[in-house]
């Protein structure tokens, strides 16, 4: 940014001294740094209006994971659950709308125990990269697995929890065994400062190519990036996978199917906001 003479005559003592010009400065970028930030927030669009199911889908047909589950808007979240509670019978929910490269933004708040997903490159039969949200002992939220794809993962610890009258007070990690091949991640530790337990955490995931780079976030801190040119994961198969799901597919939130899933346990989601890139 450059400084127009005038400006500095009318501090010609004051500008003589740096901290004052330092101040000076910051106090002229500081409207366009935030002018910048909105316009970087303005981006994203929302794809769930916070009131109805408009724009999304159960999957059509019987998938792995049964039916479709029951998906509903409660307090401005997307709900899900086994439909009935208990009956072994998930599905997933997806977007109708196809995407491409993209950032994903959206808030989570999976009950403890339930073992849910959010896919991206998804079709209606449920084949996806997933950033798992299996919220139960040894499971793991924030790293890729290939659901329907050759079951390849990069998880490289396990969270587990300890509760008090059936109630979640804490998590903490393993080291996962056997360990998946190595991909650039945060560490257990990092991962359980930054998640917040029995509240509400903001995932973004960022997808570009085919076959794609998927990084990955929780609360800001970058939990994992998953190479697909490069990964050579056991199960991973990269030219399979690009011609099985495309170089564009839906967004879907998941509800595990089987007697894993606690009765009567739900995984919400709301402030579904995407940017194509």
């Amino acid at each position: 940014m450059k400084l127009h003479a005038n400006s500095v005559s009318l501090f010609p003592q004051l500008w003589r001294t740096p901290v004052t010009r330092l101040t000076l400065l910051l106090t002229m970028l500081l409207p366009l740094f935030l002018t910048s930030v909105r316009a970087a927030d303005n981006d994203f669009k929302p794809i769930f209006d916070g009131k109805t199911l408009a724009g999304w889908h159960k999957n059509p047909e019987r998938i792995g994971h049964g039916t479709g589950g029951s998906w509903v808007v409660e307090d401005g979240a997307i709900s899900g659950e086994q439909d009935p509670p208990g009956s072994g019978n998930g599905g997933i929910l997806l977007t109708d709308e196809k995407f491409k490269d993209f950032e994903l933004l959206i808030d989570l708040k999976p009950d403890w125990g339930v073992c849910s997903g959010l896919f991206v490159r998804a079709n209606d039969k449920g084949q996806c990269f997933q950033m798992m949200v299996d919220y139960h002992d040894r499971g793991n939220v924030g790293h890729i697995y290939g659901e329907g794809t050759g079951g390849f993962n990069t998880r490289p610890y396990d969270i587990f929890g300890e509760e008090k009258d059936g109630k979640l007070l804490k998590l903490f990690a393993k080291p996962t065994e056997p360990a998946p091949t190595v991909t650039p991640t945060c560490t257990s530790d990092e991962w359980l400062k930054a998640w917040k337990v029995n509240d509400w955490n903001t995932a973004k995931v960022r997808v570009v190519g085919n076959p794609p780079q998927i990084t990955t976030w929780i609360n800001g801190l970058k939990v994992n990036e998953f190479d697909g040119t490069k990964f050579d994961g056991k199960g991973y198969d990269a030219a399979k996978v690009a011609e099985t799901l495309g170089p564009a597919g839906s967004i879907s939130v998941q509800v595990h199917g089987g007697k894993g899933w606690p009765n009567g346990a739900k995984c919400r989601w709301k402030n579904v906001k995407v940017k194509r890139l």
